[in-house]
């Protein structure tokens, strides 16, 4: 099998190559996000550390899964639950928590080749007749495609995948912008007041003092004029 490990870490991706090399798979690095990018269209297994020099982790997989649907498993140092749902609902097949056992890793990496082989593959985000598709990036209201900005789109998908969960302020800057120069949170409020506009209200709740919150209003349309051809525009 051939199989892209993208880490910056000497010391955990070095050992990982030789293991896999032994396994009988061959193997390729990349030591950033960028250079994962150029290379992931070879492989027929993606390994991805979240933890990269120049890019945002969750933006790297969510990349990888817009363009095509090779089994990707991202590895994460922080055992929480956020963590972990962010990763999958950014596109990946499996998440593994460091350290993990390399034959776990093997059975994992054989699970998700089959599944996207049978034609599976990520699941999309629903909250109530909200649903987000990390891999096209659309969105719907019920059965109306709702045009969002990319970054619309990701503070959603944050949001989303943690319904009815406060996510702090910082939390959206780090998942949102996290390979941009310091962005403040009336950035954040500007881009989640544009969303409320284009959700309608109640779907979004300010947690005074902390961040944000996703609700199940029960609507199924977005305000009028608000539809758009779905997607998410530059």
């Amino acid at each position: 099998m051939r199989v892209l490990v993208i880490d910056p870490d000497d010391g955990t991706a070095e050992p990982l190559v030789c293991r896999l090399v032994r396994n009988g798979h061959q193997v390729r690095r990349a030591r950033t996000g960028r250079a994962g990018l150029q290379k992931w269209e070879q492989a027929e297994v993606v390994l991805l550390d979240l933890e990269l020099p120049d890019l945002d982790g969750l933006q790297v997989c969510a990349e990888i899964r817009a363009r095509g649907n090779t089994p990707l498993i991202t590895f994460t140092s922080k055992d929480s639950e956020l963590d972990r749902v962010l990763s999958l609902r950014s596109g990946a097949d499996d998440c593994l928590v460091k350290p993990y056992g390399f034959r776990e890793l093997i059975a994992r990496m054989d699970a998700v080749a089959r599944r996207v082989a049978t034609g599976g593959g990520p699941a999309g985000v629903s909250c109530g007749a909200l649903r987000l598709d990390p891999g096209t990036r659309e969105v719907w209201l019920g059965e109306v495609p709702l045009e969002l900005t990319r970054k619309e789109f990701d503070i959603l998908l944050l949001l989303a995948s943690v319904p009815e969960t406060v996510v702090s302020r910082r939390d959206l800057i780090a998942g949102v912008w996290a390979d941009e120069w310091v962005i403040s949170t009336r950035t954040v409020d500007t881009h989640v007041s544009a969303l409320r506009a284009k959700l309608g209200e109640g779907w979004i709740t300010t947690v005074r003092g902390i961040g944000y919150r996703l609700e199940d209003t029960g609507r199924t349309t977005p305000p009028p004029g608000r539809a758009g051809p779905g997607g998410t525009a530059g």
